[in-house]
């Protein structure tokens, strides 16, 4: 790559990233992070705000180098270019903290970050794909990073973005009013920060589409394209809902059951959908169960996906996944004669079963409270979850505690 054109983008991208904002705060211990040896990995779906992150942690920092690979002016950027840049940089100015955002963009980078590192240099890498940057750390950093896996605003993060203090949200009726207009607006609207700024359909469409094409299709040379455009629209369009891979291969014509497993993991290491297993004590049945769909995104979904009249539920129960993945902890669904929506596991051991539905009715009480019961009597719990829209209540049934909580106190951690 020409070097004067290198110089010219790192400086140009060097004082847009100094004079842009630090957005909301993420509930995040970047103090940990700041203060560990290892280079810290930021990962997550593309514009979930991966890059204001890196802003954040720069602003501990006196000095630093940065750059983002994902500019078109370094469409002819190579491994060998590296050394460039860090003359580059060095003229600039004098520093030990690299910040490199999108990194999987060039190939082999991994080899020039591990030479940082050896030279003492504290890096933060963001990245958009889950394999390749699992794939590329585990054989040439092993022992040496740290990941971030970042999603779009959380509920607290998105309140906080709307300005809206939820500590005094139970003190009046009109502060209670508006956090429940502003948790039916977040399950609807998901949380990406630029759509929720600039609340524009197509921006949501376009974050897809690039995913699609530039990430998966063109990347992994998938030739199948119109099928599996059709299969990640079938996912966003059937989330929370339980998938066969020999179905979608049957209904979508594709030529082979490994061609859907392998399309599915592909959607998934974009960060787009995640796979829900089925609990079992037995490994190797967990593989075989079918899976359910999650997405990343309810604002997202909605804009990519055919709606129904009853994706209301959907979509909360899907809000409710991503407060679970928030946490870091391990997942599952629960089916034996019933059905329970989320097993959570810590530590190895089962903690809670919770069900997510966006009203309790008389049509569907039996059927909730009875697939739940069935997961807490199979994995002895005494205490179990219902997440609503806004009922509350305590029920006692077979010497177990159920508890019935509105999704916005529940995502906000609430007793």
């Amino acid at each position: 790559m020409n070097r004067n054109l290198l110089e010219r983008v790192v400086n140009d991208q060097f004082e847009s990233f100094r004079t842009r904002k630090s957005g909301i705060k993420r509930n995040i211990d970047l103090s940990k992070y700041l203060k560990s040896k290892q280079i810290i990995v930021i990962t997550g779906v593309r514009r979930c705000g991966k890059s204001t992150l890196l802003k954040q942690i720069s602003e501990f920092y006196k000095s630093f180098y940065y750059l983002n690979l994902d500019d078109e002016r370094l469409i002819r950027f190579s491994v060998e270019d590296f050394d460039d840049l860090v003359l580059i940089w060095k003229k600039k100015q004098k520093s030990k903290v690299v910040l490199l955002d999108e990194i999987q963009n060039i190939k082999h980078w991994e080899r020039f970050v591990r030479r940082l590192h050896d030279e003492n240099y504290k890096i933060f890498i963001t990245g958009s794909n889950a394999k390749l940057l699992s794939g590329e750390l585990s054989t040439h950093l092993t022992g040496r990073h740290s990941r971030i896996e970042l999603l779009p605003f959380s509920f607290e993060e998105y309140l906080r973005f709307r300005k809206y203090n939820y500590t005094e949200s139970y003190k009046t009726t009109d502060n209670l009013s508006r956090l429940l207009k502003l948790t039916d607006e977040y399950i609807e609207n998901g949380g990406f920060p630029e759509f929720l700024i600039y609340n524009d359909d197509e921006y949501l469409k376009r974050i897809y589409e690039d995913i699609l094409y530039r990430d998966l299709i063109t990347r992994f040379k998938i030739r199948e394209s119109k099928s599996f455009r059709e299969l990640a629209n079938y996912l966003f369009t059937n989330f929370t809902s339980e998938v066969s891979y020999n179905a979608l291969q049957r209904n979508l014509n594709f030529k082979s059951v490994v061609s859907v497993k392998n399309y599915i993991g592909y959607i998934q290491e974009s960060y787009l959908i995640y796979q829900l297993f089925k609990y079992d004590f037995s490994l190797k049945k967990q593989l075989i169960y079918n899976k359910k769909i999650y997405v990343v995104d309810n604002g997202l979904r909605n804009q990519v996906a055919f709606r129904f009249s009853n994706d209301s539920g959907k979509l909360l129960e899907n809000a409710v996944f991503l407060h679970l993945k928030n946490t870091g902890k391990e997942i599952y669904y629960f089916k034996n004669k019933k059905e329970c929506d989320f097993i959570v596991k810590e530590k190895n051991k089962i903690i809670t079963a919770i069900q997510a539905t966006d009203v309790l009715t008389d049509a569907n009480y039996e059927r909730e409270i009875a697939g739940l019961l069935e997961a807490m009597n199979a994995l002895n719990l005494k205490k179990g979850f219902i997440i609503t829209r806004n009922q509350e209540e305590r029920i006692k049934k077979e010497a177990k505690d159920i508890f019935v909580i509105p999704v916005y106190k529940w995502l906000l951690n609430a007793d």
